[in-house]
């Protein structure tokens, strides 16, 4: 995958690329620090998704439609939303974990945000690693 110099990138996942891994990939190659993922739609096969307070994953077996994706990627992390449709038409969502594989395409747009570095940290008030954004040098 080539990844433009824009404020924003189209991309086109191809099948067999996880969704995570490819995302995480495009904004090493840009040479980034933090970028959001705008927009997303695609399919899916045996997605995998943490659900709001859930402990482990939980997956969506077979072929899926991507109906939503967001989130913020970090040069070492993803934190990813999404809501999905299976085969019988029930949405699902929450987290988007290792291990969602495009089945035929996926199509997301991503904002760069080169005047920032993302990074995750512990947070005493939610006891979560949660999103710091700081301001780089350049």
């Amino acid at each position: 995958m080539s990844v433009p110099s824009t404020s924003s990138t189209p991309l086109r996942l191809m099948p067999g690329e996880d969704l995570r891994d490819a995302l995480q990939a495009a904004v090493r190659a840009k040479g980034q620090q933090a970028a959001f993922v705008v927009a997303g739609i695609g399919s899916l096969i045996d997605a995998q998704l943490r659900l709001a307070a859930a402990d482990r994953a939980t997956v969506v077996p077979g072929p899926s439609e991507i109906l939503s994706l967001s989130g913020s990627v970090g040069a070492d992390y993803t934190h990813l939303h999404m809501s999905l449709s299976d085969a019988q038409g029930r949405v699902w969502g929450g987290h988007v974990l290792p291990g969602c594989v495009v089945r035929t395409a996926a199509e997301v747009l991503i904002a760069w945000l080169p005047d920032w570095a993302f990074s995750r940290e512990p947070d005493p008030a939610t006891g979560y690693a949660e999103l710091v954004a700081r301001r780089r040098d350049l």
